[in-house]
């Protein structure tokens, strides 16, 4: 049976997705692939956000985005485990939109819930394929899992390949700022702001590969090529 996206990005908070690869995203729509994003809970409370709030800039971010197909899954913020009844809602997710690949926060985290997202994902990609389950739908196995960063851990990320978000950086920023009561209230005013510092971190992984704008993954497994003529 065919997929129905080629990926979906899975985020344990609604922005998670906007910081580690909007680019990402952006760059693969306009290449012709089909998008989708999971936000495992609503991200509240937070200082300045409430559930409306979160909705609607969630809501604004996908527009400005073009994403067709976002999702909540409805699991508890701050509370978030890799439990077996989560498991069993991510999977049937899984089988149900059956994406070729799955973008999942880099494993190594400060923030719990991250790093249990991470391991849910991870989870559930093996039980989708399951067959001789209660599981909704067919048997699915995701070809591959890659992990972006938006970690809170100060630590310099070490990425197995850097993608040129150049020519997405503004639409990418334009998502971000959708965010207001997460990065802009309550956050200083003088430079260097959230962000600018976002700004220079694409700035630096785009230096890092020649070419303005970049954005940072990981993965487990090696990367297989058949060629290196799209290689920078």
């Amino acid at each position: 049976m065919d997929s129905l996206l080629d990926i979906l990005a899975i985020a344990p908070h609604p922005d998670d997705v906007e910081l580690g690869m909007a680019g990402c995203l952006l760059r693969s729509m306009a290449e012709g692939l089909r998008v989708g994003v999971l936000d495992l809970t609503d991200g509240e409370p937070t200082p300045h956000g409430s559930t409306e709030i979160r909705a609607r800039e969630t809501n604004d971010a996908t527009r400005v985005l073009g994403v067709g197909w976002r999702r909540n899954l409805g699991l508890c913020n701050r509370s978030l485990e890799p439990t077996l009844q989560a498991r069993h809602r991510l999977a049937g997710v899984i089988r149900e939109c059956k994406p070729r690949w799955l973008f999942a926060p880099y494993w190594v985290d400060a923030h719990p819930d991250h790093v249990a997202a991470t391991q849910l994902i991870e989870d559930a990609r093996f039980w989708a394929k399951l067959t001789k389950s209660d599981l909704p739908g067919s048997p699915w196995h995701p070809e591959r899992i890659y992990y972006y960063y938006c970690v809170h851990l100060k630590q310099p990320p070490q990425p197995a390949f850097v993608l040129d978000i150049s020519p997405f950086w503004e639409q990418k920023l334009a998502a971000i700022r959708c965010y207001q009561s997460q990065f802009i209230e309550g956050r200083p005013t003088e430079p260097p702001t959230f962000v600018d510092r976002l700004r220079d971190e694409a700035a630096f992984w785009g230096k890092a590969i020649g070419v303005p704008f970049g954005e940072p993954f990981a993965t487990r497994e090696p990367v297989g090529l058949t060629s290196l003529s799209q290689l920078i």
